[in-house]
């Protein structure tokens, strides 16, 4: 039976280096020659992900962490936090020197200047520092919110904002998502457009923001580099991303 593939990107098809591998690519393009469909869900932007999307021939995609999906170049689900809850947890953050980061599918825009927060956790994406406009939320829809906070202090902006979610994702930073939102929820509504059932999909990820599509859909694969959280709910483990655990995995599944 032909099944659609999604793929995290940073660690799962993304080695350490930042890189992909040869063995993954070869891999999906014998798994495309075979009939299966490649997508890619992950918790960066469109824009994040154009090289590696040229790279592979892929326009599905579920971005954002399920906040912005298309399939086959077309946008069929988008979803939003609220201006009113970004403006609570700016000022929220600003009172605690806790800058936001705004993304959309074309750009990244900051609430503050010169925090090490930021640099650093941006700089592991292979991202500069990105422009100023506190306000941009206001005139320009944004996908997803980022805040630069430490793992001690998660707890109080999750007591604090319980309507919304905050996923770790660098020990400086959590992207901030709509109640319910994730890569399942997205490719949920991928596979809804398609009419594609859920027996069909397999997922590949490593991250604390894949455990819902690890454990939702049909079979799962998990890369051994990956959280220990994430690891526990695939179906699978397979090797470490930089030791061809991706190629290995889609033989297994005889994918290739």
């Amino acid at each position: 039976m032909k099944k659609i593939l999604f793929f995290d990107v940073d660690g799962t098809l993304y080695n350490s280096d930042k890189k992909l591998p040869a063995s993954a690519k070869d891999a999906i393009f014998k798994a495309r020659e075979n009939g299966h469909e490649i997508a890619i869900a992950t918790g960066r932007a469109p824009f994040m992900i154009k090289d590696i999307m040229e790279e592979l021939q892929i326009d599905t995609y579920v971005t954002f962490n399920g906040q912005y999906v298309v399939y086959k170049g077309e946008v069929v689900y988008t979803d939003q936090i609220d201006n009113e809850t970004l403006t609570e947890i700016l000022e929220f953050g600003a009172q605690r020197n806790h800058p936001l980061v705004f993304l959309n599918e074309k750009e990244m825009i900051a609430s503050e200047s010169d925090y090490e927060s930021v640099e650093s956790s941006l700089a592991t994406l292979q991202y500069p520092y990105p422009q100023i406009d506190p306000q941009y939320y206001l005139h320009t829809p944004v996908y997803q919110t980022l805040v630069f906070i430490e793992e001690k202090e998660q707890p109080i902006y999750e007591q604090q904002f319980p309507q919304v979610q905050f996923i770790r994702w660098h020990p400086f930073s959590c992207d901030v998502l709509p109640d319910g939102g994730s890569k399942a929820n997205g490719i949920r509504k991928l596979l809804e457009h398609i009419d594609v059932p859920v027996e069909n999909v397999i997922t590949f990820g490593d991250g604390l923001n894949d455990i819902e599509m690890l454990s939702e859909f049909g079979y799962s694969v998990a890369m051994d580099n990956g959280h220990e959280r994430a690891k526990e709910v695939a179906s699978m483990i397979t090797g470490h991303v930089d030791n061809d655990g991706l190629a290995d995995a889609m033989k297994k599944l005889k994918l290739i």
